[in-house]
Protein backbone atom coordinates (compact mmCIF):
# COMPACT_ATOMS: atom_id res chain seq x y z
CA UNK A 1 0.00 0.00 0.00
CA UNK A 2 1.09 3.51 -1.04
CA UNK A 3 1.57 6.17 2.00
CA UNK A 4 -0.67 8.82 1.97
CA UNK A 5 2.20 11.24 1.83
CA UNK A 6 3.47 9.71 -1.42
CA UNK A 7 -0.18 10.46 -2.46
CA UNK A 8 -0.16 14.07 -2.35
CA UNK A 9 -0.49 16.29 -5.33
CA UNK A 10 1.73 18.75 -4.49
CA UNK A 11 5.18 19.98 -4.11
CA UNK A 12 6.14 22.65 -1.83
CA UNK A 13 8.68 25.62 -3.62
CA UNK A 14 10.38 28.22 -2.01
CA UNK A 15 8.02 30.62 -2.66
CA UNK A 16 4.85 28.49 -2.74
CA UNK A 17 3.05 25.39 -3.57
CA UNK A 18 2.62 23.45 -6.79
CA UNK A 19 -0.11 21.42 -7.09
CA UNK A 20 -0.92 19.08 -9.77
CA UNK A 21 -4.12 18.94 -12.26
CA UNK A 22 -5.70 17.08 -14.73
CA UNK A 23 -8.62 19.19 -16.04
CA UNK A 24 -11.15 18.52 -17.76
CA UNK A 25 -12.82 21.25 -19.58
CA UNK A 26 -16.71 21.47 -20.92
CA UNK A 27 -17.77 19.91 -18.03
CA UNK A 28 -21.45 20.07 -17.03
CA UNK A 29 -20.15 21.32 -13.80
CA UNK A 30 -16.97 23.14 -12.70
CA UNK A 31 -15.95 21.09 -9.52
CA UNK A 32 -12.96 19.46 -7.68
CA UNK A 33 -13.65 15.39 -8.76
CA UNK A 34 -10.50 13.82 -6.83
CA UNK A 35 -7.37 11.91 -6.65
CA UNK A 36 -5.96 9.80 -9.52
CA UNK A 37 -2.89 8.91 -10.61
CA UNK A 38 -0.93 11.30 -13.32
CA UNK A 39 0.35 8.19 -15.51
CA UNK A 40 4.06 9.44 -14.29
CA UNK A 41 4.26 8.04 -11.01
CA UNK A 42 2.48 10.78 -9.13
CA UNK A 43 -1.00 11.90 -8.30
CA UNK A 44 -3.12 14.67 -9.34
CA UNK A 45 -6.12 16.77 -8.16
CA UNK A 46 -9.05 15.88 -11.19
CA UNK A 47 -10.81 18.89 -11.81
CA UNK A 48 -13.47 19.62 -14.01
CA UNK A 49 -14.81 22.99 -15.31
CA UNK A 50 -17.69 24.64 -17.95
CA UNK A 51 -15.39 26.50 -19.89
CA UNK A 52 -13.94 25.57 -23.13
CA UNK A 53 -9.98 25.26 -23.77
CA UNK A 54 -10.11 28.31 -25.93
CA UNK A 55 -8.13 31.16 -25.32
CA UNK A 56 -7.46 30.41 -22.35
CA UNK A 57 -10.68 30.05 -20.64
CA UNK A 58 -10.33 26.64 -19.28
CA UNK A 59 -7.24 28.11 -17.30
CA UNK A 60 -9.12 30.88 -16.28
CA UNK A 61 -11.92 28.74 -14.83
CA UNK A 62 -9.82 26.47 -12.93
CA UNK A 63 -7.79 29.16 -11.18
CA UNK A 64 -11.21 30.96 -10.09
CA UNK A 65 -12.06 27.17 -8.75
CA UNK A 66 -8.87 26.71 -7.06
CA UNK A 67 -9.44 29.83 -5.60
CA UNK A 68 -12.83 29.50 -4.38
CA UNK A 69 -12.03 25.95 -3.06
CA UNK A 70 -8.79 27.17 -1.03
CA UNK A 71 -10.26 30.72 -0.09
CA UNK A 72 -7.39 32.66 -1.72
CA UNK A 73 -7.35 35.03 -4.22
CA UNK A 74 -7.29 33.98 -7.78
CA UNK A 75 -4.13 36.38 -8.39
CA UNK A 76 -2.40 33.98 -6.25
CA UNK A 77 -2.65 31.46 -8.28
CA UNK A 78 -1.00 30.98 -11.56
CA UNK A 79 -0.65 27.78 -14.20
CA UNK A 80 3.08 27.46 -13.81
CA UNK A 81 3.14 24.22 -16.22
CA UNK A 82 0.73 22.56 -19.07
CA UNK A 83 -1.34 25.90 -20.63
CA UNK A 84 -2.41 24.22 -23.48
CA UNK A 85 -2.40 20.51 -21.58
CA UNK A 86 -5.24 19.02 -19.60
CA UNK A 87 -2.42 17.89 -17.07
CA UNK A 88 -1.48 21.13 -15.51
CA UNK A 89 0.78 22.75 -12.57
CA UNK A 90 -0.72 25.33 -10.52
CA UNK A 91 1.39 27.33 -8.67
CA UNK A 92 0.07 28.80 -5.65
CA UNK A 93 2.00 31.70 -4.43
CA UNK A 94 2.72 32.42 -0.45
CA UNK A 95 4.61 31.17 2.64
CA UNK A 96 4.55 26.99 1.58
CA UNK A 97 4.52 26.67 5.72
CA UNK A 98 1.10 28.40 5.50
CA UNK A 99 -0.18 26.69 2.63
CA UNK A 100 0.57 23.21 3.21
CA UNK A 101 -2.02 22.69 6.23
CA UNK A 102 -4.32 24.79 4.05
CA UNK A 103 -4.12 22.68 1.29
CA UNK A 104 -4.64 19.70 3.39
CA UNK A 105 -7.64 21.63 5.70
CA UNK A 106 -9.43 22.81 2.50
CA UNK A 107 -8.50 20.10 -0.05
CA UNK A 108 -8.90 16.75 2.05
CA UNK A 109 -12.37 15.58 0.40
CA UNK A 110 -10.36 15.15 -2.83
CA UNK A 111 -7.23 13.62 -1.14
CA UNK A 112 -8.63 10.58 -1.34
CA UNK A 113 -8.55 8.41 -4.27
CA UNK A 114 -11.29 8.19 -7.39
Amino acid sequence: MTPASARLPYAVVPDGVRLAIRLVPKASASRLIGLIEDGHGGWAIKAAVTAPPVEGEANAALIRLLAQQLGLKPRDLQIASGAQSRSKVVEIRGDPVALRPLILERLSPWLKQE
